[in-house]
Order: C-alpha cells, then structure tokens, then sequence
C-alpha cells in the first residue's frame, strides 16, 4: 500500500478560507487587565456607512466601551469610531451607542449574568469576518488591584524566563 499524498485545496475553499479571517480592526488590552473573563460571545453591528468606512481604514478604539441591556436589546456604548475623512454632512457621531446583534439566547444569558455583582460585559475586539463587522463581547468580573499586579509579575517573569533561554541557546 502506498500512503495517499495530501489534496491541494480547491479554489473554492481557499475563497472560503480567505473570507474566513478576520481582520481586526481594533482590541480591548485593557478589558484583559481589569477583568477576569468568563465567557465571551460574537455579536453583529448595526453601523452605518460612514463607520464601515471608517472602520475599514482600521481606525476605532474600545478602551472605554461597555454594553447596556435595554428594553431586551444590547447597545454597545462608549466606543470612539472617528469620523471618516471623505464624508460630509452624512458623518456619523463619533461616540453614538451602536446597536449588538445577538441570538435570544445569548443575550437571555448575557442580561442574567450581568445582574449578578461584580459581573460586567465589555467589548474585546472589533473585527471584521466575511465583510461584516463584528464584536467580540465577554461576560467579565472585575480584578481586585493585587489581582492585577501578580498578573503583571507573572508576565514579566515569563519575560525574563524566555530573555534566559535564548541568551542560553545562542551560546
């Protein structure tokens, strides 16, 4: 018996691989240093054209985001999508609340988790995935402060570590 040899992709599924990256526009550092994330979820955005466009220059910020629960819906508030360059009086506002698509499911959960105390949603990244922009939003309880400076230690540890090891290698 002779071993098979791996198929080539068609061009087909290389169409489909391609479309299937994401490209990040912008991520939440900090949302991974103030908070302990539990669960995250992918939600759609309603945007208008003059953010699309904006956001595929690869300019927004997430720093100050966060999600609202209202009337059953999730509004994404707090996020800086800059005005886009090239429009005129159809300019979107800078830091409107934008509304989150996501199954009843998922915001079922999201709303019922959120309640409990200490519990917040906050934006992770902004991306876009097959031409559509999305959200990446994670159920997240805040870190007390000495939470935050051992995970710092741990990082820089981790640092010097690999700083070791390959000094160690190119010997």
């Amino acid at each position: 018996m002779s071993p098979t040899k791996p198929r080539k992709p068609t061009a087909a599924e290389k169409a489909k691989a391609e479309a299937d990256k994401r490209t990040v526009v912008a991520r939440n550092k900090k949302a991974r240093h103030d908070y302990h994330i539990d669960e995250t979820f992918e939600a759609g955005l309603v945007l208008t054209g003059t953010e699309v466009k904006s956001l595929r220059m690869g300019r927004a910020s997430l720093v100050d985001g966060w999600v609202e629960f209202d009337r059953g819906e999730a509004w994404l508030q707090g996020v800086h999508i800059p005005e886009y360059s090239q429009g005129t009086w159809t300019n979107h506002t800078v830091r409107r609340k934008r509304k989150l698509l996501l199954h009843r499911a998922e915001l079922d959960r999201l709303v019922g988790k959120s309640k409990d105390k200490g519990h917040t949603v906050v934006p992770l990244e902004l991306y876009f995935i097959r031409g559509r922009a999305k959200v990446l939003v994670a159920l997240a309880r805040g870190k007390k402060e000495y939470d935050k400076r051992h995970a710092l230690r741990e990082q820089q540890d981790k640092r010097e570590a690999q700083r070791a090891m390959s000094l160690r290698a190119n010997r």
